[in-house]
């Protein structure tokens, strides 16, 4: 999550972006390829990564080169809900506070919103799933003793 100062075409945030996204790679593996929308028209390759932009379909790309492009432009389509989710769930439509430190503060607040509570339900389904296997096994050896009362040798 990055917020400017002011209100800049896309094509001008794209260096940032891809700047920001290696620095948290590997140093051995920055990005090659970057999926964007049709906001970003004229760049063509910002810092060794290769843009792509959702067109039609040339008549010289094969089956297989077709949907691969479409997988990508459809995997950058996903993330538009991310967005809108963000303004209404997590107030990041308004922001209250003060000056560029204060925006900045709001986009980082509801990114880590958003991320703990993806951890949370990961750790709720982790705690359902414990409480299951412990019902599961408290029932088995419940059957088990019931069966050796009345001496039944399979189970």
């Amino acid at each position: 999550m990055v917020s400017h100062d002011k209100n800049i075409h896309d094509s001008k945030t794209l260096e940032c972006a891809i700047a920001h996204g290696n620095s948290n790679r590997d140093k051995q593996k920055p990005i090659k390829q970057a999926v964007c929308d049709r906001g970003y028209v004229g760049a063509k390759e910002v810092l060794g990564a290769e843009i792509i932009l959702p067109k039609k379909a040339l008549k010289k790309d094969n089956r297989y080169q077709r949907d691969k492009k479409r997988k990508l432009c459809k995997r950058r389509a996903a993330i538009e809900p991310i967005i809108g989710h963000l303004k209404s769930d997590f107030r990041l439509s308004r922001n209250l506070l003060k000056g560029n430190i204060g925006d900045e503060i709001n986009v980082l607040m509801a990114a880590c919103a958003w991320n703990l509570r993806k951890w949370l339900v990961i750790a709720d389904i982790f705690l359902f799933l414990q409480k299951m296997c412990y019902f599961f096994i408290k029932n088995y050896w419940f059957f088990v003793v019931a069966c050796k009362s009345l001496k039944l040798n399979k189970i």
